[in-house]
């Protein structure tokens, strides 16, 4: 069965360029351009993964972002021309799983969407293969329902955040060396991004933590690693 993409861009001319060379790649494209038409079309599809664009008319991409991740925890590429570290880390903050910055080439896009894919494979493949609940206090982790709730009440994680706290939850009690949770969850070729990893737990404390200032679910071990519980 082919990849199922959801391309959302308000320009027309690269979203035909992508959509037929994407296609030639064996990948299953679908197009809209503007957020509220992207969003109606999420419904409908179903899609595998959706690369987003911010500056659109109607609903940007900001909004467009966080309806989805309200909806469900499909991965989001954000690919857009605002190069900047500020925009960058609201992506992110928002639920998306990638940011990459326009111009773009449709070989450089489908390495992305490709090395997106894999993680949130992982961490499906991780949740069927071991099947556990693991509970610590108020936080209940479901690798077989692939379902995180705080309190009782479900809490939405992109396919990177769950495997990041998957992997630490599987292994509570053992501090995780830095290197070990990068390679685990974005792959070899992040070794040494420290600020990366940082980020992502920062983004886990906020959702999970009572008090994400002092955290005691996902602690700090300095200059090693991190430990759940």
């Amino acid at each position: 069965m082919s990849l199922k993409v959801l391309l959302v861009d308000d320009d027309i001319e690269l979203c035909g360029l992508l959509k037929m060379m994407l296609n030639r790649y064996g990948l299953a494209v679908e197009v809209a351009h503007n957020g509220a038409q992207g969003l109606q079309k999420a419904y409908k599809t179903d899609p595998d993964l959706i690369v987003l664009d911010i500056m659109m008319p109607h609903l940007d991409g900001w909004e467009t972002c966080q309806r989805i991740r309200e909806m469900c925890n499909v991965p989001i590429i954000i690919m857009s021309a605002l190069n900047r570290q500020d925009a960058i880390i609201r992506g992110l903050n928002l639920g998306a799983d990638d940011f990459i910055c326009k111009p773009v080439t449709p070989e450089a896009l489908l390495a992305r969407i490709r090395a997106v894919i894999r993680r949130a494979d992982r961490a499906k493949n991780l949740a069927d293969r071991d099947l556990p609940v693991i509970s610590q206090d108020n936080v209940v982790v479901d690798l077989y329902k692939y379902e995180v709730k705080v309190d009782g009440q479900r809490v939405n994680l992109s396919p990177t955040e769950f495997k990041l706290l998957a992997i630490l939850a599987k292994n509570r009690g053992r501090v995780l060396q830095h290197n070990y949770l990068l390679e685990e969850v974005w792959g070899g070729e992040h070794l040494g991004e420290l600020d990366h990893l940082r980020l992502y737990v920062s983004y886990l404390r906020r959702k999970l933590e009572r008090d994400p200032a002092h955290p005691q679910l996902i602690r700090t071990e300095w200059n090693v690693g991190y430990r759940f519980g």
